[in-house]
Formats: structure tokens, sequence, C-alpha cells
């Protein structure tokens, strides 16, 4: 846990543009799917009213001590305060939640996807390769799934495969050859021990340019230790139904992968028939709504100037339509 609650540090990126996005009613019910230090949910929460309701979901215990006492002085400064409620939970966990708080329905999402600067800058976590820390990587560290026990235990197929899928590593299998050779002399234990392998095991003159060495083999593998993808995809498919007519879900992405997934899952909301466009609709298939962006939107010089980790920030926001648009046909739509 953290010593403080200001040591789990978290500069919510696009603040103004996301918040903006979910037009927020100072009656509204809005859900934070990671809640991280309470940078979004703090000023979430100080546009809601008397009425209003904020949910926050992580599955890092040491964001929920950070946040709870941030929250709490947004409610203390506040005349006529919402309410809110913190859960240790994953966001794949959305729907079972809000039943669990006997919630229907809610007016905003938001999921600001990644990994926070306290989890990146803090040693002990083992998220990142610039210091030496445990080889753990683990979002909730209840869970048994580690970094070291993927780089110690799994074949070289299994991890050349992860290092390719999540970490798009054009060099996965020497990589991979390399960590399995290392570990026959010695079982990793730090993070750099195991970034140090990855760099030797990348060829000399790509190493030199571009970013550090090892950036993407620890994106991939700390997807792989916190199932991120498969979790993402589940609030993709859960979290639009539980929106209220108007409704907005806001999704922030840091990498291809993820984007992609929430492009296409928007796009399947707004048009999921699949009839020929010159033909009546037989398949029976209603769009839900429809996303607010069409290109996603970025941040700004100044933010990416003072913040260089948001300069991979985008944001894509959906829109579920109110009682005069349900029922549309797709065909309308285009």
């Amino acid at each position: 846990m953290p010593s403080r609650a200001s040591d789990f540090r978290h500069e919510p990126v696009l603040a103004a543009e996301t918040l903006d996005a979910l037009r927020v009613r100072p009656d509204g019910a809005y859900v934070d799917c990671t809640l991280g230090g309470g940078g979004h949910a703090s000023l979430l929460l100080s546009r809601l009213g008397k009425g209003g309701r904020l949910v926050g979901l992580d599955r890092d215990e040491d964001a929920l001590a950070a946040a709870r006492p941030r929250l709490a002085d947004v409610l203390a400064s506040m005349s006529a305060g919402p309410s809110f409620d913190l859960v240790h939970v994953e966001f794949s966990r959305l729907a079972e939640t809000l039943d669990a708080l006997g919630i229907a329905s809610v007016d905003g999402i938001l999921a600001d996807l990644g990994v926070s600067s306290y989890q990146l800058d803090e040693p002990s976590r083992g998220f990142g390769y610039m210091q030496d820390g445990p080889l753990d990587m683990r979002m909730d560290r209840s869970s048994p799934l580690t970094a070291a026990t993927i780089v110690n235990t799994w074949d070289r197929a299994g991890i050349e495969r992860i290092l390719f899928a999540y970490g798009e590593e054009r060099f996965s299998a020497r990589i991979a050859s390399a960590i399995c050779e290392q570990r026959e002399k010695r079982p990793f234990v730090s993070t750099g021990a195991l970034a140090e392998t990855i760099r030797r095991a990348i060829p000399a003159a790509v190493r030199r340019e571009g970013p550090h060495p090892a950036k993407r083999s620890f994106q991939a593998i700390r997807i792989a230790v916190n199932g991120e993808l498969d979790a993402l995809d589940r609030l993709l498919a859960d979290a639009p139904g539980r929106l209220a007519p108007n409704g907005r879900f806001a999704v922030i992405s840091f990498h291809s992968l993820e984007d992609r997934r929430v492009k296409e899952a928007f796009r399947l909301l707004e048009n999921p028939c699949r009839c020929p466009k010159d033909l009546p609709c037989v398949c029976g298939k209603k769009p839900l709504g429809r996303a607010v962006t069409r290109q996603p939107v970025e941040c700004g010089p100044e933010e990416k100037e003072r913040n260089p980790r948001a300069r991979s920030a985008k944001l894509r926001v959906f829109e579920r339509f109110g009682p005069e648009g349900e029922g549309r046909h797709v065909h309308d739509l285009r």
C-alpha cells in the first residue's frame, strides 16, 4: 500500500475533453471503471449535485486507498453533495457490480485504460523497465499469475506468442529464446534482469533507435498477467447495454491493440446489420446508438508537453440512442 494517498500519482489524461464528452448531469449516475488515483473521478464528482451518484471501480487496492480520501475531500467542499461507491473489482465485472448496487442503468461510463503513473514509477510493483524491482506486474496483487511465472515457467512458444500478439514485437522469437536460455542459468526475479536480457536479444542497430528495447515486451507480459484484452472485450460487450437513453460511454486507450477493439465495438453497435444495402433488412439487428467520435480525440500539444505519457492517448465516445432513436434501422444511418 502507498504510505500516503498522494503516493498514488495520476494526472488524468484528456480530462476536459472526457468530462465534456460525458455531458455530466448534476443528478446523473456515472461509473469510472478505472478509478486510479481518482483524477477523473474527482472532476466528475465535482460536477454532480444532489441526487447524483458516482461508482468507482478498480482492481488495484492501492488505487482505492488513494482515491477514497481524495473524493471525500471533494464531497466535503460541496453544499449539496452526491454519493459515491468504490468497489475493488475488475471492470469486466461491471454488469454484476451494478446489479449488486441496485443500479439498472447509468448516464455515463468512463474507462481510462492502461497503467497509472504510480504503478509504472513504483519499483515494488514491477511494471517498469527503467527501475529494478520484483518481477510482478499484477494490477490486483491477490491474483496468482505474475510476470515471473510467465518468464520462468511458460514454454518458448507461449512466450513468443504473447510478445508478438500483445507487444507487436517483431523480434519476439529471438527474445523468447533468449529468455528461455537465460532462465536455465538463473531464474528471473527482477525487472532489471529481464530488461537486460531483452535488450541483448535485439540487434544492436535496432536498439540504438526508438523507445527502450524492452518496452514492447514489458507491455505484452503485463497484458498477459492481467488479462487486459479479455477484460476490455467483456467491458465493451456489457457497458453499452447499461447506459440509460442518451447515456455515453467514453474510453481512453493507449496502444493500437486497445484502440482497434474500441473502434470495432462501437462500429458494430452503430451498424450491426449485415444485410445488403439495397435490400430490406431481414436479420432484425438494430443499432443501439452512435459513435460520437468518428476520429479519436487526442491530446493537444500543451498536454503532451506537460505529460509525455499522454502522447499516445486516444478518446472514443459512444452514445446510446434516446427514445426517439430506438429501433432506428441501420440503413437510415448511412
